[in-house]
């Protein structure tokens, strides 16, 4: 697909031009409380990447921290507020928001669907997020700080209270998570209702878009695994308020009991994060190698799969906390189960792209940036799943890197990817691919740059969590740092061209990339109820065969 066909092409109906005038004059509409599902996407995604940009620079003060050997830049329980803070933020106001807030705009369009099931829900959903980020930020203006025990906030360290306030840095860290666990039920009843029953006429179950599968299964897991972290983040708070004890060993609690809540939806969740990201790739390496995705019955199963397999992995994560032999053994193996479903995916990803005409536009670099990141994530995940392996690294910098290989390097490259797809569809405007482009090289080479190091150094002994340490761990801490301060300034292009385009970007056809989505035969943006008529579904998902997609006058039709 050359660039003349992608860009600049003549907008053809009038109804997208109007469209577009009118969602340009009610731009105030994103600040209310709207129940537009597409409206809620674009909420979602300004709020959690506004937390993204306050996780990055709590990131940044902790790479500066470590940028030298000696602790002398902050104090030790502000810097052990920065990092629990940071995690937090990144996890529970940027990933899981960023993610419900493109599946929020995308998947009603691509089911067909004139919205999500329960729009005043879903606004509702929204909302809860902001409360709970003001609420997880503001902890730090407390007399006694933030919370400072990490952001799996183990008892019984988190039990502490040096302040002796009864209104600290904890109480406010478990009410924050209380908040968004509860807004992230609500999505997900919204997305499962969706789904189930708004598709339109034809649109089997095998002809989801593997988008939908993904987040089909994702908000399964949600509802099945999330009320364990709601639960457990309850106890904790009336150990910590009441006096209740159910984790204070002194008082015969069992602190590794909340180890096993927490992680019986902390690692499922890894793939409530994770599962939608695959969905991005699956769209993304299609339409820009005009190849159907290779093996699509093959990976929608392996998608639904995660449903129970994760279910018997959490374990894993406990290997040092006097877990019987025999368990850990146990979730060893079950734990290297979800590298088949992953392996299916990886390979039908590499057979779509295996002979096709490449083009290398922003979404796509992003797409396969992620999946080679992935691949070096996956790797080092299955050495963690062995047991005696994760016990020789335990605690230590090698953990740290192999997670920011998932969260960073894979998620959140994914997310930007996902993000210059559907600008088009978004905004009604095309992005700038210069600065797209840019955006991609700077964050690829600053990802590696910074989480790379962070492996060698872990397997030297390095553990986590200090803000001091033995001066021959300097090296690969300067080039950690500053691959921290590279990414900080990769987001500087991506805001510009954001910006920009969106106010004064090239309009966009209905499908700039010629792409077989229904969101695709729609206005750019759609209209309030986004199809002029309900769709009907006659043709299998990627079916890039077909004339249609070979040409931007028949799929603009």
């Amino acid at each position: 697909m050359p660039n003349n066909l992608v860009h600049g092409v003549t907008l053809p109906e009038s109804e997208s031009k109007h469209t577009l005038a009118e969602s340009e004059k009610n731009w105030r509409r994103y600040f209310t409380f709207n129940t537009d599902h597409k409206v809620i996407g674009v909420q979602y995604l300004v709020t959690a990447f506004t937390f993204f940009l306050i996780g990055g620079l709590l990131a940044m003060i902790v790479r500066a921290e470590l940028i030298t050997p000696a602790s002398d830049l902050v104090d030790r329980p502000f810097y052990n507020s920065l990092f629990t803070i940071h995690g937090t933020v990144m996890i529970f106001l940027w990933i899981i928001p960023s993610i419900a807030g493109l599946s929020n705009y995308v998947v009603p369009l691509a089911i067909g669907a004139k919205d999500m099931a329960f729009p005043k829900l879903n606004a509702i959903g929204f909302w809860l997020v902001p409360v709970g980020g003001i609420v997880l930020i503001s902890s730090f203006f407390l007399p006694g700080g933030a919370a400072q025990a990490g952001w799996w906030n183990y008892p019984p360290l988190s039990l502490q209270n040096p302040s002796g306030n009864i209104i600290n840095g904890e109480l406010f860290w478990i009410l924050s998570i209380v908040i968004l666990g509860i807004s992230s039920i609500m999505t997900a009843v919204n997305f499962v209702t969706t789904i189930v029953w708004l598709r339109a006429p034809g649109m089997t179950y095998f002809r989801l878009p593997i988008l939908v599968w993904a987040t089909l299964t994702a908000q399964l897991m949600q509802l099945i695994y999330l009320p364990a972290l709601t639960g457990v983040a309850l106890m904790l708070l009336a150990d910590l308020t009441l006096g209740a004890n159910f984790f204070r060993p002194t008082a015969q609690g069992d602190p590794v009991l909340y180890q096993h809540l927490f992680w019986f939806y902390s690692h499922p969740t890894v793939y409530v994060w994770v599962l939608p990201i695959f969905g991005i790739f699956s769209e993304i390496i299609p339409a820009f190698t005009r190849n159907p995705l290779f093996g699509y019955r093959s990976v929608a199963l392996a998608t639904i799969s995660f449903v129970p397999i994760t279910g018997f992995v959490w374990a894993h994560h406990m290997f040092a906390s006097g877990t019987p032999e025999w368990l850990r053994i146990l979730f060893m193996f079950s734990t290297e189960l979800v590298a088949i479903p992953t392996g299916i995916k990886v390979f039908a990803w590499t057979a779509t792209i295996w002979k096709s005409k490449l083009h290398l536009e922003t979404p796509m670099l992003f797409a396969m940036g992620g999946v080679m990141m992935f691949l070096f994530a996956g790797i080092t995940g299955v050495m963690l799943g062995a047991m005696p392996f994760d016990l020789h690294v335990n605690n230590t910098y090698f953990i740290v890197g192999h997670f920011h290989y998932i969260v960073y390097n894979t998620i959140t490259m994914a997310l930007f990817g996902g993000i210059y797809y559907w600008f088009p569809k978004i905004s009604g405007r095309m992005y700038l691919e210069g600065l797209g482009k840019l955006h991609f090289w700077l964050t690829f080479i600053g990802a590696n740059l910074c989480f790379f190091p962070m492996f060698p150094l872990g397997l030297q002994g390095m553990v986590r969590r200090i803000s001091s340490y033995d001066p021959q761990y300097v090296d690969w801490n300067i080039l950690a740092s500053l691959g921290s301060f590279l990414l900080g300034v990769s987001i500087l292009p991506f805001i510009a061209n954001i910006a920009f385009s969106w106010l004064q970007g090239k309009k966009a056809t209905k499908n700039p990339w010629l792409a077989t989505g229904l969101e695709w035969t729609t206005s750019s943006p759609p209209p309030k109820e986004n199809f002029e008529e309900i769709p009907v579904v006659d043709f299998p998902p990627y079916d890039y065969g077909r004339d249609k997609y070979s040409h931007p006058h028949l799929a603009n039709r």
